[in-house]
């Protein structure tokens, strides 16, 4: 299925098969493609590139479709990675986490620093961490794969 070129979002580089490889979803998804392309929140003389994430719904183009800048698709990158460190040693805690210190991590960024933490103002904390543990630990294989594809590109680059 083609992404739409006449939407606000204006397409460059696109993955119109995405639906193939939505890792549990694939071949069954409603995320039809990825693009990276000009943002539709452009304004006049101000040019950002985003990605997008194109759902359909079998009828029309869907409003869940999500577009995000790049640097915040990387943002999200270094949370999925910080986060699937931290349960590699998350037993050693009797609740998965330390309730006197939530916080995981701290990562500089841009002379501040983006704090990793966990929710604790979740009421329910304590099952949906075992449950978000147990998820993470279904989908080892699915995001191992990405992510030492990832590490493989990022050092091709030379980072």
């Amino acid at each position: 299925m083609e992404i739409p070129t006449t939407l606000k979002h204006k397409p460059v580089i696109v993955a119109e098969d995405y639906e193939n490889v939505d890792g549990r979803y694939a071949y069954n998804s409603d995320a039809k493609g990825l693009s990276l392309g000009l943002a539709q929140w452009n304004d006049r003389g101000k040019v950002e590139i985003s990605a997008k994430v194109w759902r359909y719904t079998g009828e029309k183009w869907s409003r869940q479709s999500e577009e995000l800048p790049l640097h915040r698709v990387l943002d999200l990158a270094i949370l999925v990675c910080r986060t699937k460190s931290y349960f590699q040693e998350a037993y050693r805690f009797e609740k998965l986490y330390d309730p006197k210190k939530p916080m995981i991590d701290r990562i500089g960024l841009q002379g501040d620093a983006m704090t990793v933490a966990v929710c604790t103002d979740n009421e329910k904390i304590n099952e949906d961490i075992q449950l978000f543990r147990q998820a993470l630990s279904n989908d080892d294989e699915l995001l191992g794969e990405r992510l030492r594809t990832l590490s493989r590109i990022l050092k091709e680059m030379g980072y």
